[in-house]
């Protein structure tokens, strides 16, 4: 018997030492997996024809932090948009241009520590912190309470809108393609890895909404391949709001844009 255990323990112990290097491994990787920041180079810092400025503030470990206002001159709404996590500001600029017009909003968008002109690097805290940061910045830019800004987050923009939300309070909560609590969302995608035990950025945004009960506006793709639609439908049903709307993005994937419709739908919920 122990011959034969011993045996077991020659073939089962390289095999163990293989995974658990693959596991120290993808720990190591985890930063440039959740914050793949596109390179400067990628964007369009200098867009012609769109009326927008440059605004900078800091988070408040003292990072310092870039983002773009685009100023509507009677606004209805004060909108912060918080981009996904392979985005910069100078990929959105067409986006922050429909938004503002269609809203009638000022809406500004800003890059988290480490990605476009930010400096830092990204982690969770710092991140939610600059969310918080760009929440209050635009408050006082604008001549409002935090909790009058309509917080947009796409992908990881809605955990850090999210997060936002939870703290400071909003005047609702628009959500696109993004997830429960990003921990799930890996272990979908790495189910051979014990994802909910070694992951550092955690992003729960079930747990912090559960802080918000104002208006909130979900929209998800219903072929996403990247954040299952059925964790997107958690969230949504986590939400204790009395004032919730759902939108589907028929056969929509990760990065499918929202439809035409979606923008008046947005405007009448927020409009209410």
């Amino acid at each position: 018997m122990y011959a034969m255990l011993g045996r077991t323990w020659r073939v089962v112990r390289p095999l163990l030492m293989a995974y658990l290097i693959v596991v120290l491994i993808m720990t190591f990787l985890e930063t440039w997996l959740v914050y793949p920041a596109p390179q400067l180079s990628t964007g369009n810092w200098q867009p012609e024809g769109f009326n927008h400025q440059d605004v900078w503030f800091d988070s408040a470990d003292g990072t310092r932090l870039h983002g773009w206002l685009f100023e509507h001159p009677s606004p209805q709404h004060i909108v912060l948009y918080c981009h996904g996590n392979g985005e910069l500001v100078a990929h959105n600029v067409r986006l922050m241009s429909r938004l503002r017009d269609e809203l009638d909003a000022t809406v500004m968008v800003f890059d988290y520590r480490g990605y476009g002109n930010s400096v830092g690097k990204p982690h969770e805290a710092g991140v939610v912190a600059d969310g918080i940061a760009a929440q209050k910045h635009l408050a006082e830019q604008a001549g409002v309470e935090p909790d009058e800004i309509v917080l947009m987050g796409r992908s990881l923009g809605g955990g850090v809108a999210a997060a936002a939300a939870a703290k400071l309070g909003a005047k609702a909560v628009v959500l696109q393609s993004t997830f429960a609590c990003m921990v799930d969302t890996a272990a979908v995608h790495y189910p051979w890895l014990p994802v909910r035990l070694v992951m550092r950025n955690r992003y729960d945004s079930v747990a912090r909404l559960a802080d918000y009960d104002g208006p909130v506006l979900q929209s998800h793709g219903t072929s996403d391949e990247v954040i299952p639609y059925s964790q997107a439908q958690l969230l949504f049903k986590s939400v204790k709001s009395d004032r919730k709307l759902w939108y589907d993005v028929p056969d929509g994937l990760h990065n499918t844009p929202q439809p035409d419709d979606y923008y008046p739908k947005l405007r009448e919920f927020l409009d209410f």
